[in-house]
């Protein structure tokens, strides 16, 4: 050992800085070890010098591991990457995100199952009582149901059940303690539907701001924002200056951007957009999209970190408008076997992204 430590801790027994901690944790593990006693101890030191050298987010942590920076957003997770309901009960979810570390999970709205037209009030709440329990935060509500029922459709009574649907949509959002809607406005045509319509963009963009303005006094009444979607391939807010138009319309607090990295990547960057869209970003889906070999489809989105999105860069324009909210992870694969196993590794790329330990 050296013997320049028993030295130092001798002259200031009062006072062990945080150096001589790490140095005699590593001696200590190293001589328990017995045998190999050296040569642990010199890996030992090794790991200890890098560990005070380049804690987790210092400027000099290595960057191909994490991020140098660390950012203070929240990690989420949607619901669609748990094999729910067939395999797992959403208490086995919420509990499994909690215990790979995520600090809220996003929750979807469904025709069936746990959170749907046919649960009450009483059972919506008990919902967001049994994730706050678990120790998981309901980050918001999503659902697939704004393209079976588009809330810019011709049909007059599928607008009215659209409509419908999202004021229920609304108010369980309220019931479980969430603050956020996601809400899809309006679709001029949607590919993956085969029985889709076209609708012409002045018509989309005349009855969309029709249904928004309609929710906004619900909106104010339950505290819960109406967070837009940008989706490319509804072929409706296709840039960022379309986007915050709509929004500003309403000049209202309760309509703001729900902003989905993933669905500008096929045409575009979400790096360039979040500086664009600024304050008005309430919630962010984290989507992996590969602008190699893919299509148009859902079937394109993949797991964080296994595409060509440049996070780094998406990251840091998040931190520089001020956005401290929820970045989910949103999938549509639970993995057949061993689900668990996806849930672990997007909050391992999470915790990359905002450089946790």
């Amino acid at each position: 050992m050296d013997a320049s430590i028993f030295q130092e801790s001798h002259e200031r027994p009062d006072s062990i800085s945080r150096r001589e901690a790490l140095r005699w944790s590593a001696l200590w593990g190293a001589a328990l070890a017995g045998t190999g006693c050296a040569g642990a101890a010199g890996s030992a030191l090794t790991s200890a010098a890098s560990a005070e050298q380049n804690p987790p987010g210092s400027p000099g942590a290595d960057s191909r591991k994490r991020s140098p920076k660390s950012y203070p957003m929240k990690k989420s997770i949607n619901l669609w990457a748990f094999p729910y309901p067939k395999r797992m009960t959403l208490e086995e979810c919420f509990r499994l995100a909690r215990e790979a570390g995520f600090d809220a999970v996003e929750v979807n709205y469904n025709l069936e199952d746990d959170l749907s037209p046919k649960a009450s009030e009483k059972e919506i709440r008990a919902l967001g009582e049994l994730a706050r329990k678990i120790g998981i935060e309901v980050s918001g509500v999503c659902s697939f149901l704004f393209w079976p029922y588009p809330l810019t459709a011709s049909d007059p009574e599928k607008r009215r059940r659209a409509m419908e649907l999202a004021e229920n949509m609304l108010l369980a959002a309220s019931w479980l303690g969430t603050k956020n809607l996601l809400v899809v406005p309006g679709a001029v045509y949607i590919p993956w539907r085969k029985d889709s319509e076209e609708v012409p963009y002045d018509v989309v963009d005349r009855r969309a701001k029709e249904a928004v303005a309609r929710m906004i006094p619900l909106a104010e009444k339950h505290q819960v924002h109406i967070n837009i979607e940008n989706i490319f391939f509804n072929g409706y807010l296709m840039s960022p200056p379309e986007m915050t138009a709509f929004v500003d319309s309403f000049q209202s607090p309760w309509v703001k951007v729900h902003f989905d990295t993933g669905n500008i990547m096929p045409f575009q960057f979400p790096e360039h957009w979040i500086p664009m869209i600024g304050k008005r970003i309430q919630n962010v889906h984290l989507k992996e999209y590969s602008k190699a070999g893919t299509d148009f489809s859902i079937e394109s989105f993949r797991p964080l970190l296994d595409g060509t999105t440049n996070w780094p860069a998406v990251i840091e324009a998040f931190d520089a408008i001020g956005y401290r909210g929820y970045l989910t992870f949103e999938y549509f694969h639970p993995f057949p076997h061993y689900p668990e196993a996806l849930v672990y590794w997007a909050s391992d790329a999470l915790n990359r992204l905002l450089g946790r330990g």
